[in-house]
């Protein structure tokens, strides 16, 4: 087998399928190179998604005339200058990766100047560079990418819509306000502002990001735990989300995801929350970096901690004082007055660039721990894992083929018992003609005879099921009529559940809701469909938006499943209802003989009962 050293045209383009895979992961990056030169002003402008402009300008250190060619290099950064600097990052670029792989796959132009230098220029095409120009421009730096993915069709052909992309850059900019309120951003996306701030602190930041309004439901913190500082802004007992998008952890300044955290965090919040609602945090966990990994991936993502028991303690600990109102809670909130000897080790609370924490080895804190929140062990299970875990050792495994084999077994599994529920549809269908009816029994039990067979139909469940099929029609042959609201409702989003339901616009129009953009992140509902008129608005969108993962698979179509049985249920007969004559004919007829139905919520609408059952019930045989 021959070995090929790949050519830098094409390990720039694998780079940067882990690097820069969507607009919104260029947008990151070039956001954090300003950030780390320096900037007090980032603006940052996108159209199109970011698939046909990125824009990022700031105010920077800038670029030495000399260095905007090494600034294309693959690897080349100003960050750190050996491996040993991996253990104690500080800035949220390092890699040396970003502007290579960007340049790689767009047409981009480098546009810089320093306090005491000229202003010069560097264009790049696919990567191949052109020639260092003098340029005009303030001090600091313009990065302008465009036309992204255009040499690579296949990642630009999977690439989501121009509205969903958007929404995810929009998503990243509002991180980046809350996690550096210091620093004064603009955003912009086809020439419409979508945020402004004005590096006048978290709390405004937070303000811009979801209304003013917000802040009277959070609580403010600021602690210091077992060698950690916790800082920021938590939701209310009351105060919960239907979707994880409203939850921000920044790790030493930088915006991660991260499982122990985000397990403390709903531990904390257990006992105030029902199900399929989520915490609302805005939080900044400063620890030193020497006890955070935070090279686990090139999309700097996630950090792994050298002990994941201390986090976990450490934030549960904090959060659940402050929920549970416990003696320990003044000591953590932002607003209140700390003890003399709190004050004295106090960390300063201004929330900018992210802060040191208070000097205290893992060995001291665990000690700590074992004392103070004995009962944690039990209530997650974090192993401690190294640096170096593998993904098996972390639980991850492919399936064997056994495992294989047995999927294959149940997916033909699930085919026989389509055919067998099928079968029995058919079996259960009678002739109407052939029912003799009998009578009622508690005014909710229709009663009919056939042969040596009697048929027991609840009167609600069939009716229920018969309005339910109805609905159902109406809705997918687009018949239904919508009823227009006195008031119409407003919903307010964030930008990536705006972006999911705005795609989504032409399906509700379809199922009779009339609805549209109002406002900046808003949208307006003025009529909903006739048939479901007592529809809770608040309550349904919710359950739209109920968790991240279903902002990009859900149909709508399917979850307005339980809002026509609800409706259904409303309108059917109810049990101990006295039904005429020829309203029981009419139930019987409209069923047309199918006595395998059930209702919307899956009670059967009528029960077989033998003559032979009965004449054992009477001992008649045995």
């Amino acid at each position: 087998m021959k070995i090929n050293v790949l050519s830098a045209d094409v390990y720039n383009k694998i780079a940067a399928g882990e690097v820069v895979d969507r607009p919104y992961s260029v947008v990151k990056e070039l956001v954090e190179n300003a950030i780390d030169a320096g900037a007090g002003e980032i603006t940052v402008e996108i159209e199109g998604g970011g698939k046909t402009l990125i824009r990022v300008t700031d105010n920077g250190g800038g670029i030495e005339k000399d260095d905007l060619v090494r600034a294309y290099a693959p690897h080349a950064t100003s960050k750190i200058s050996d491996a040993g600097d991996l253990f104690g990052v500080s800035t949220l670029g390092f890699r040396g990766e970003a502007l290579a792989s960007i340049a790689a796959v767009s047409r981009m132009k480098i546009v810089s100047k320093t306090a005491d230098g000229e202003a010069w220029s560097l264009a790049s095409e696919g990567g191949t560079l052109g020639n260092v120009l003098p340029s005009a421009g303030g001090n600091g730096t313009q990065v302008t990418v465009s036309d992204l993915f255009f040499n690579t069709p296949a990642r630009l052909k999977f690439l989501k819509s121009d509205g969903a992309e958007e929404g995810d850059v929009t998503n990243m900019m509002a991180r980046f306000l809350l996690s550096r309120p210091e620093i004064a951003f603009t955003y912009t996306a086809n020439g419409k502002v979508r945020y402004r701030s004005y590096g006048d602190g978290l709390a405004a930041a937070l303000a811009v990001v979801y209304g003013a309004g917000t802040l009277d439901n959070l609580y403010e913190i600021d602690a210091e735990k077992h060698g950690i500082r916790l800082r920021g802004f938590i939701g209310n007992q009351n105060f919960a989300k239907p979707n994880r998008t409203y939850q921000s952890l920044f790790v030493n300044g930088r915006y991660v995801v991260n499982q122990t955290v985000s397990a403390a965090l709903s531990n904390a919040y257990a006992s105030y929350l029902m199900k399929r609602q989520y915490p609302f945090y805005v939080l900044f966990l400063d620890v030193p970096p020497e006890i955070v990994d935070v090279n686990v991936h090139p999309n700097k993502a996630d950090v792994r901690f050298a002990d994941n028991q201390v986090i976990y303690g450490s934030v549960y600990s904090v959060v659940s004082s402050v929920l549970d109102g416990n003696s320990r809670a003044l000591e953590y909130l932002a607003s209140a007055p700390k003890r003399p000897a709190e004050e004295s080790r106090a960390v300063p609370s201004a929330p900018s660039a992210p802060t040191a924490a208070p000097a205290m080895t893992f060995e001291q804190a665990k000690k700590e721990l074992e004392f103070e929140i004995p009962p944690l062990a039990g209530k997650v299970n974090l192993p401690r894992r190294s640096f170096t875990e593998s993904p098996a050792a972390m639980g991850v495994h492919a399936p064997s083929p056994e495992r294989a084999q047995e999927e294959a077994k149940e997916d033909a599994f699930e085919e026989n018992r389509k055919f067998l529920l099928e079968r029995e549809k058919k079996q259960r269908r009678v002739d109407p003609a052939t029912l003799e009816f009998k009578g009622e029994l508690f005014r909710t039990y229709l009663i009919y005879e056939r042969g040596e067979e009697a048929y027991v139909i609840d009167q609600h469940a069939a009716h229920e099921r018969l309005i339910y099929d109805r609905l159902r029609a109406n809705m997918e042959n687009r018949t239904v009529v919508s009823q227009p609201m006195l008031t119409p409702y407003v919903l307010n989003l964030n930008a990536q559940e705006f972006a999911f339901l705005e795609k989504n616009f032409g399906v509700l129009r379809e199922i009779g809701f009339e609805i549209g953009e109002f406002g900046q992140g808003s949208v307006k509902v003025s009529s909903v469909p006739s048939d479901l008129t007592d529809l809770d608005l608040g309550a349904f969108f919710g359950e739209v938006l109920s968790n991240y993962e279903s902002l990009r698979a859900i149909k709508l179509a399917e979850l307005l499943k339980d809002k026509l049985a609800s409706a259904a249920c409303k309108a059917a007969v109810k049990g101990g209802e006295k039904l005429t004559d020829a309203e029981v004919r009419s139930l019987l007829e409209r069923m047309d003989g199918d006595m395998g139905l059930k209702c919307p919520h899956g009670r059967p609408v009528a029960v077989l009962i033998k003559k032979s059952e009965i004449e054992k019930l009477f001992k008649r045989i045995v």
